[in-house]
Parts: C-alpha cells; structure tokens; sequence
C-alpha cells in the first residue's frame, strides 16, 4: 500500500525513487517485520495468559517439559500478521507471486490454529486427528498447485522443473508438476511442525531458511544475476523478497520472546503457516531442489520420524532412537536445550551457505 503511496512522488521529489528498489523495500519490510514482532508481543503474551492459551505437553515427551504446561502458545499469530502487514504495506501487490505466497500462509496458519484451538479446548497435547490433518494439507497444496498450474498454462509460471548443478535440463512436467507442488508444501510444513519442540529451535532455523530465500528470491528475479549463475530467471520472484524479508524480520523478532526460557510459544499456527510458506517460495523461485538444502536441520528432523516410525513398526517395538523427533533425543543423552538449539542453529546455518555455493557450481 506504501508503495503505491511513494513511488509515484518520485514525479515531484527524486528521493522518492528509492521505493523503486527491491532491496529497499524488503529492507524497510523486514525492519516493520521485526518492529511489529518485537512492539505487540508482550501484549499478545498478556492476552493469551489472560485468557488461559496455553501449551498443553506431551505426557510421553521428555520430563523436563513438563514444567512448560500453560506457556502461551498460539504465537504464531503474530508471526503471520508481523509478516502479511509489512508485505502488504512494502510490495507491489500488482504481482500474482505475493498474493501466493501470503494466500499459502494464511491457508496453512487457518489449520494450524484449529490444531491448536482443539488442543486448547481438548486441554490435551493432540488436536486434529493425524489422518484428518493430512487431508486438509492435500486440499489446501491441491488448491495452491492447482492455481499454479493454471498460471503456468497462461505463461505466468514455468511447469519446467529445474535441477540444481544442471544447466539445461529443465523437463517440462505439465500437470504431472501437481504432486511435486503438494509434496513440496506438505513436506516442508510438516517439517518445521516436527521442529518445533525446543524453545526458539523452529524459529530460529526458520529465521535462517527465510534469510537465505531472500537472496535466493532476489537473485531469481534480477535478470544479469540469474544469467551469471546460469539459474533460472524468474522476474516475478524478485518481488517475492519483500514477503520473504518481512518473514525474516518477524522470525528474528518472536525469537526475543520465543527464545530459552520461552515465554510463548508458536503452536501449530505458526509452524505450519511459516512451513507453507517457505515451500511455496521455493517452488515459485523454481528452486524446489535448494529447499532440502536451506532447509537441512528440518529435512533431519521429519526423517528421524519418518524413520523411527517405520522401524517401529517393522521390528515390533524397537527404536532407532531413543525419541523422535530427533532433538529429543539429544535431550535424553544429556545435552542441554540451550546446547541443542544453538548447535541446530550453526548446522542451519552451514546448509543455507553450502545452498548458496551450489549456485555457482553449474
């Protein structure tokens, strides 16, 4: 909405050019981001404690949560609003790239919320059924990939599917590119959901997924950096940074009040909504492939469920791990939460960077 408000003073005063930049704008959306975050946090932490929102813990979880029964939750709210504002204010919402990007968020944050508005009702630490949330991710990644594929028979949206390290083969996939969408956009929230069990571990790892999808965002939609990498150029996907910029700066802002000891915490609602949305941004970039490695720490953590689930199962009670997801059972060996998260961090932070070399090695 700013943007349409400034940009054409620049008719009157040159400064006013500067909204013209996308660096400047996700800058100023990532600052709001933050602002947001940082201003209206100890007023939603008052209201959900006013209104008895709080975590429900796990009885099989490790003994050490207990103590974290009727911590705020449900802060992923104000994720979602300190991200959609700043974009709405920030970018140019003429692009068909940012309605997605926002629609998917707020998509997967309305499940998210009934999740945790069952458990808070329920006063249990489980909300909607496995089987039922599943069913409602395929609907709402159906929809998402359906609107996709629809833009890419309109020649808004490639339906090629990009491969990192190669620099031609890009298979046009047409609507078999549906089911990659849905698993991409499942996948990815579910994974985030799997991480957040740790005081400001999702967060944080998000935090440093969103910062390396800015630049990835913005080197998909500038024409000479795309041509240099030789990846392909996506010119809507520049826009893109102002949303996923203002996602970075409400991430690093919920991380003051999420961090060790977390005084709320983003339930469902935030989890899956940031999940969403980091998958839909790298399928809208075409960098679905870059998302496994941005995204290393929650790829690790959906499988040591994928895979302590399936082992269990076959060998009739045994496990590979002493509990998944897998920071539990870190926990269970002796490290301390602090310790975790922070090495989690550093490992997040090593994927993003080794995503970003691969760009050159094409």
């Amino acid at each position: 909405m700013l943007y349409f408000l400034l940009v054409p003073l620049k008719k009157y005063f040159f400064f006013f050019n500067v909204f013209n930049y996308i660096t400047v704008r996700t800058a100023l959306a990532g600052i709001t981001g933050l602002a947001i975050s940082l201003f209206l946090g100890p007023w939603l932490i008052k209201m959900l404690k006013k209104y008895q929102i709080g975590e429900e813990i796990r009885p099989d979880g490790p003994q050490s949560h207990l103590e974290k029964k009727g911590t705020p939750s449900m802060g992923g709210i104000l994720v979602i609003a300190a991200t959609l504002v700043p974009t709405l204010l920030w970018a140019n919402l003429r692009n068909t790239y940012i309605w997605l990007g926002m629609f998917t968020m707020f998509l997967f944050g309305l499940l998210g919320f009934w999740d945790d508005f069952l458990k808070i009702k329920g006063k249990k630490s489980l909300g909607l059924i496995i089987r039922r949330k599943l069913y409602i991710q395929i609907i709402i990644s159906g929809a998402v990939g359906i609107i996709l594929i629809y833009l890419g028979l309109q020649g808004e949206f490639s339906l090629g599917l990009s491969f990192p390290f190669f620099k031609e083969w890009i298979p046009y996939l047409g609507w078999f590119y549906l089911p990659w969408i849905m698993f991409i956009l499942i996948g990815s929230s579910n994974s985030v959901n799997f991480a957040d069990g740790l005081d400001g571990l999702a967060i944080g790892l998000t935090f440093i997924s969103a910062s390396a999808f800015t630049a990835l965002s913005y080197i998909a939609g500038n024409v000479v950096w795309s041509e240099y990498l030789n990846i392909t150029h996506v010119p809507q996907a520049a826009e893109l940074t102002v949303f996923v910029g203002a996602m970075s700066g409400a991430c690093l802002g919920f991380l003051w009040y999420n961090c060790y000891p977390a005084q709320i915490f983003m339930g469902d609602v935030g989890a899956l909504s940031l999940g969403g949305a980091i998958g839909v941004v790298s399928i809208l970039i075409k960098q679905e492939f870059l998302l496994f490695m941005v995204a290393g720490v929650f790829i690790i953590e959906a499988l040591s469920v994928l895979l302590q689930v399936s082992y269990f199962k076959l060998t009739g009670g045994k496990r590979i791990f002493k509990m998944a997801p897998i920071h539990h059972h870190f926990e269970l060996m002796g490290w301390s939460e602090e310790k975790i998260v922070v090495r989690f961090w550093i490992a997040a932070i090593i994927f993003a960077l080794f995503s970003l070399t691969t760009l050159k090695l094409r």
